[in-house]
């Protein structure tokens, strides 16, 4: 999980007093260093490529005066000695200070000369927050030391992984009046990442604070100020980046597997680790609970206002809100790491006993080898494109790119299960999407799907399709799962009829073994198959395949009335060359072939 907040010019002190220090209280006078070692939280470190111009390089630890220049004033984070020197000179104080202002001086924004009243109010850094899932927390809290240690190096692979993403490919500057200019910074972001172990409740929460400046460099390599609005806009598509790299790297270096969870009837589920005890996350996740107790008030009043149920957007809204009035204060007692992972193993133990916390590792490897029986990590770029369109157009009518992006990317994490995937695999997707099933809507970049190019002879279908994005009786998710459950179904039944069934699919991605896997759980030998934890993942399964049935019974019907009519031999028409017979879902055009899911 990924979220973000600007931090403005009066920020940095909370972040100074508080977030430094793991959340706790600092006391005034009190060093920063001293403040973190007695709050047991490891100092804070610069990353990311656009270190160099100001002398930092990555790993280097975060000292007071360098995050209380850069982040709170704009400025160059070794500015006092950059003045020194310039004193020393002859230049005047105005100038010297002047020089070691990164961009625009921050005292501009409050001037009359300021154009855009926003402006007034600048903000300085923007704080990006990087969870790591509910049952790799656990794993984290309750395992040995060297469970710990390699799922907090996932954490950072994964981290900086999707910082370097939002670098390449999100990160723009812009100048010029009202940010009329705008092109890729020129050397990368600077980063300042701070970790921390525990909920404001308590609770294990390994989390990374990662504080990045909006100051950056122009191509021509002056400096500015980053665009907001760009970084904002793309951080569910980090979010799922960074959730899909943690998957792969704990079940790389661990040998685990991944399965769906569903937390909310008829909202996305959510991956975790596959064999650990579901009743542990209600152990660890208090907020989530204290967050759902106080939601159906906020739903109601919505309700009452609307006249119908919140839709995605609104729900997630909601969800802020009651965490908001729910929220309690940070604790005032500092521990260190060690003394918390007792606290919690203790706790954990009185709760559920001492078998199911000393048997967590072994219970994940047995879950792991059960999933990986079961599911064959083999990705179909052409499904999964189907798949993801469908997901967005219904839940959303009109999107972006970044909206397919992030949704192909919950589609590799869940067909994968932790297996690595190709890089770039991703983007191929979503340019299938673009390429064959959507169309432009209004303006600004805007896309809907092309219903003629997902059906291009089945009106019927169509109309299927076209009212699961307008009826509210039922949640979004339930209906985008619908359309793309249709959608699948369909693509199965031509590529039958094609018989296509024994041959090697050109655009399907067979994903690699994992460098260790798992030995097999075999106390179920009798029954010939390997026995799974129990989780709620068969009960999703059996949610979706149950709603998908009523509203598919026609589609399917028809798609396989149609692949036997097409396999029975039959005499070719006079009309038409014997060398070109169609097949259902599939427009043949000479020297191109278009149209469904084939």
């Amino acid at each position: 999980m990924l979220s973000a907040k600007k931090v403005g010019p009066g920020g940095w002190r909370y972040y100074f007093r508080s977030v430094m220090v793991g959340d706790g209280r600092r006391p005034a006078g009190k060093p920063l260093r001293a403040a973190q070692d007695e709050a047991g939280v490891p100092p804070g470190v610069w990353t990311g490529r656009g270190l160099a111009p100001v002398g930092l390089a990555a790993g280097d630890v975060v000292t007071e005066r360098q995050a209380e220049l850069l982040l709170g004033e704009g400025r160059h984070p070794d500015a006092d000695r950059i003045e020194r020197e310039l004193l020393a000179e002859g230049k005047s104080p105005a100038k010297a200070r002047r020089a070691t202002v990164l961009g625009r001086p921050i005292e501009h924004n409050q001037s009359p000369e300021t154009e855009d009243a926003k402006e007034r109010s600048p903000w300085l850094a923007l704080d990006l927050v990087f969870r790591a899932p509910s049952t790799a927390q656990i794993a984290w809290a309750l395992m040995d030391d060297e469970h710990r240690l390699v799922l907090e190096l996932c954490q950072d692979i994964a981290r900086d992984k999707s910082l370097a993403w939002l670098e390449d490919s999100v990160a723009e500057i812009r100048w010029g009046s009202g940010g009329k200019h705008r092109a890729p910074v020129k050397d990368g972001l600077i980063v300042a990442v701070f970790r921390h172990y525990e909920s404001r409740a308590g609770q294990p929460l390994l989390h990374d604070h990662a504080l990045v400046s909006i100051r950056a460099r122009r191509p021509d390599g002056k400096w500015g100020n980053l665009s907001a609005d760009s970084i904002l806009e793309n951080i569910v598509a980090a979010g799922t980046l960074y959730t899909l790299h943690f998957m792969e790297e704990v079940s790389a270096r661990l040998g685990w597997a991944w399965e769906p969870r569903e937390v909310t009837p008829g909202r996305r589920p959510v991956m975790e680790i596959s064999g650990i005890d579901q009743r542990l996350i209600g152990w660890q996740s208090t907020r989530r609970q204290q967050i759902a107790d106080a939601t159906p008030v906020l739903v109601a009043d919505y309700k009452a206002k609307h006249g119908h149920e919140p839709g995605e957007r609104a729900a997630y809204a909601m969800d802020g809100q009651a965490a908001d009035r729910t929220r309690p204060p940070k604790p005032t007692a500092t521990r260190s790491l060690t003394e918390l992972r007792d606290g919690w193993k203790e706790s954990a133990i009185r709760a559920f006993g001492a078998d199911v916390v000393s048997r967590l590792a072994e219970r994940a490897q047995a879950a792991a080898a059960a999933v990986w029986a079961r599911v064959r990590p083999v990705v179909d770029v052409v499904l999964a494109a189907v798949d993801t369109v469908a997901v967005v157009y219904v839940m959303r009518g009109a999107f972006k790119r970044r909206h397919l992006l992030a949704e192909a990317r919950r589609h590799l994490a869940y067909v994968l299960r932790g297996r690595p995937h190709q890089p770039g695999l991703d983007e191929q997707i979503v340019q299938t999407v673009v390429d064959e099933y959507i169309r432009p809507v209004g303006r600004g970049r805007m896309m809907t799907a092309d219903l003629r190019a997902l059906y291009p002879r089945d009106t019927e279908d169509q109309a299927v399709l076209r009212p699961l994005t307008r009826n509210r009786s039922a949640p979004p998710y339930e209906r985008a799962r619908l359309a793309a459950d249709a959608l699948r179904v369909r693509g199965h039944a031509v590529r039958r009829a094609d018989r296509m069934g024994s041959r090697t699919r050109p655009r399907a991605v067979a994903v690699p073994a994992l460098r260790s896997r798992p030995r097999p759980f075999h106390s179920d030998r009798k029954a010939g198959r390997v026995p799974e934890q129990t989780t709620d993942v068969a009960t999703v399964e059996q949610t979706r395949r149950t709603l998908s049935e009523a509203a598919l019974a026609r589609v399917l019907e028809g798609a396989r009335e149609r692949a036997v009519h097409d396999l029975r031999p039959q005499p070719a028409p006079e009309t038409a060359p014997p060398s070109h017979t169609q097949h259902p879902g599939t427009q043949h055009t000479p020297g191109r072939t278009t149209g469904g899911v084939a």
